[in-house]
């Protein structure tokens, strides 16, 4: 049964069913503490959306592995001998231990620590101690590999896997928001590679991460206040302009901040005066991007977004990629790399790596500003009266219209909170639903 509340609007003027009031914009802050939310949450929401495992980048070779979650899942995503990448619940089949304990490496083979069943990188099971004295040679070493994702598949180098087989195909599942992806990953021949990134655990529930970085252009001159004060970006400054920035609801949760022309003159490469070489760089793959992503690169410069459930992205100031991995109610892990032009100089990829570093790395000047509001906002919720008292995201409720230049419903004005609706409207979705058969594939 999907879970269900009833709020208590501001003032007292009327009483909302469910945990998402999408009309009015009200959301329940108990989706953001509730431990049968939240594991009602890894259900419905993460076992059947696809998410984010890997980049080609990160596995080259044959018998490259990555390891990570869905949810709280372990996974295994491995290129076998053969070249092909596959992913598997990271548990051995006897007893359940973690397989493999490392975070990525190279190997043709992986041997429980626990009792010493080994799986091939195709994850067969070839070996087990004591197969002939005590199975008596019975076991059906065929039947208890490795599990595989039940889907996995992937898009312009991005690996994602599903668990549920009823789910649409990931091509289908992006919808819209591939051209938004593209922009960032394929505007030059041979696409980008990840660089080294950083994890680190934040005290707060993730979905506050994820409605920020697909959304939320509200907070940045109030937040960010101080870098943007210093002139430590102009992104910050675009982003105080009365009228910068769109708020662009893809299909299927998906959303995007995104900037007009006048207003991406001062963003991306062309940040601030600090790596002027960038503003040359992009002068100089300009007419390649748009051969490559078609006339919209001349109206819109997507900024920052959210691919839904829980993969973000941010290419000013940080050129980053990051997955908001949930470990409870309460905290959320983040994993995060830095993405470059494969084909860039080396200087190039080395600046934007530093940029990467000062802004939107664990130490970086506007991370720590991000992670103190979503960790109270979180802790807030704790209390029993104050958790009853909904969040009001109901800026420019009715003003979003269909855009034929954005591909998608954008907001008539900025800031806006359209695409926080529209995120917390398609979760909702996902948790009201008995299976893939009553969620709405948007095209």
């Amino acid at each position: 049964m999907a879970i269900e509340t009833k709020l208590q609007a501001p003032g007292g003027d009327g009483v909302l069913t469910g945990l998402v009031d999408a009309t009015k914009g009200l959301v329940s802050r108990r989706i953001f503490i509730e431990r049968e939310i939240y594991e009602q949450e890894l259900e419905r929401v993460f076992a059947r959306s696809w998410c984010f495992l890997a980049h080609d980048s990160m596995l080259p070779n044959p018998g490259d592995f990555w390891t990570t979650t869905i949810g709280e899942d372990p996974v295994i995503v491995m290129r076998d001998s053969a070249g092909k990448i596959n992913a598997f619940i990271n548990s051995c089949r006897h007893r359940g231990m973690k397989v493999c304990r490392a975070d990525q490496g190279n190997a043709a083979s992986f041997t429980c620590a626990y009792h010493g069943w080994t799986y091939g990188n195709d994850g067969k099971l070839i070996g087990v101690p004591n197969f002939q004295d005590a199975y008596f040679e019975q076991l059906d070493m065929e039947q208890w590999g490795l599990v595989p994702v039940t889907q996995v598949d992937s898009y312009k180098g991005l690996i994602f896997g599903n668990f549920d087989p009823q789910a649409p195909k990931l091509f289908d599942y992006l919808g819209t928001m591939k051209w938004y992806i593209d922009h960032l990953v394929d505007r030059r021949e041979g696409g980008v590679e990840f660089l080294d990134g950083h994890k680190w655990i934040m005290p707060c529930n993730w979905k506050f991460a994820a409605d920020n970085f697909g959304g939320d252009g509200y907070h940045v001159p109030v937040s960010h206040a101080s870098p943007a004060m210093v002139g430590f970006s102009a992104v910050s400054s675009a982003a105080r302009r009365p009228g910068s920035g769109t708020m662009v609801s893809c299909t299927n949760g998906h959303t995007v901040i995104a900037l007009k022309p006048r207003d991406a003159a001062e963003s991306v490469e062309f940040e601030d005066s600090t790596f002027p070489e960038l503003r040359g760089y992009a002068e100089s793959i300009a007419v390649e991007a748009e051969e490559r992503l078609g006339p919209r690169l001349l109206k819109i410069m997507p900024l920052v977004g959210t691919v839904f459930p829980n993969l973000s992205y941010l290419r000013a100031s940080a050129h980053t990629w990051r997955v908001w991995h949930p470990r409870g109610p309460d905290r959320t892990e983040v994993w995060t790399w830095c993405f470059v032009d494969k084909d860039a100089p080396k200087e190039i990829k080395d600046k934007i790596r530093r940029k990467f570093l000062w802004t939107f790395s664990p130490a970086g000047s506007f991370e720590q500003d991000d992670m103190e509001n979503w960790q109270f906002c979180t802790i807030n919720g704790r209390g029993i009266v104050t958790r009853r008292i909904p969040q009001n995201i109901g800026m420019g409720v009715g003003h979003d219209r269909y855009s034929e230049d954005y591909g998608a419903v954008a907001s008539e004005n900025s800031p806006s909170e359209n695409n926080q609706r529209h995120f917390y409207s398609r979760w909702q979705e996902m948790m009201d639903a008995e299976s893939w058969a009553d969620i709405k594939l948007e095209s």
